[in-house]
């Protein structure tokens, strides 16, 4: 059984200055619906102790309400390219995985075979999952792998509808493995300058969440 206890995230692990006025941390809090509809952080190479904290496998995933998208896109056309990044929602309106399909994705060239895969701290919602499958269903030139750190309210009838309907589009669903962590953290977190890459440093409860995750999903599929 997995450990139910939580961490209780910082506000800089959310994605917010810990150094914040307080009066403007509650307004921040009370008001979030009123901040602006989309809003999508892009970058090469994400803070570390972003990586710490929204990619940990646990169970209950309390605090962690924002989704890291890392991702690899190769087009094999008439000019061959690789591109590589990451994608970070803000607010609760905008979702990475369209901000993905929106912005990052038409780089590709039009009927070039375009292979991407996607390093997401959490599976999709079932309205990102669904615009994901129809556009697999609308291209057919698109392979795309998606690598999950935990599977997203997967209790959820109509999300485990929307899984499987991910997978009959064609897209590969993986949950991430403890080297696939270690792949993230080498190619898609930021060093601190001045120093020698860290190594990766798998916490505690890594391989036996991977393997929950991983008999969660194959029952769901």
């Amino acid at each position: 059984k997995m450990a139910e206890k939580q961490e209780e995230p910082s506000n800089a692990q959310n994605g917010e200055p810990d150094n914040a006025e307080e009066g403007e941390g509650k307004k921040k809090k009370v008001k979030r619906e009123d901040l602006p509809p989309f809003e999508i952080v892009t970058g090469e190479r994400l803070p570390a102790i972003f990586f710490k904290f929204q990619f940990r496998n646990v169970e209950y995933s309390s605090g962690r309400n924002k989704t890291f998208l890392c991702y690899v896109m190769e087009t094999q056309g008439k000019e061959p390219a690789t591109r590589r990044g990451y994608l970070e929602d803000e607010h609760a309106a905008a979702h990475a995985e369209e901000a993905f399909l929106s912005t990052i994705l038409p780089r590709c060239e039009p009927g070039a075979r375009c292979s991407v895969t996607w390093y997401v701290s959490s599976s999709p919602c079932v309205g990102c999952a669904q615009r994901i499958a129809d556009t697999l269903r609308r291209n057919a030139a698109l392979r795309l792998t998606i690598m999950v750190g935990r599977l997203f309210m997967w209790e959820q009838p109509e999300v485990q509808d929307a899984l499987r309907a991910l997978k009959a589009a064609g897209c590969k669903l993986r949950i991430m493995k403890p080297q696939d962590f270690e792949y993230v953290w080498q190619n898609f977190v930021e060093q601190e300058e001045g120093e020698e890459a860290k190594s990766f440093v798998p916490w505690e409860d890594i391989q036996e969440n991977f393997q929950y995750y991983e008999e969660k999903l194959a029952e769901i599929l």
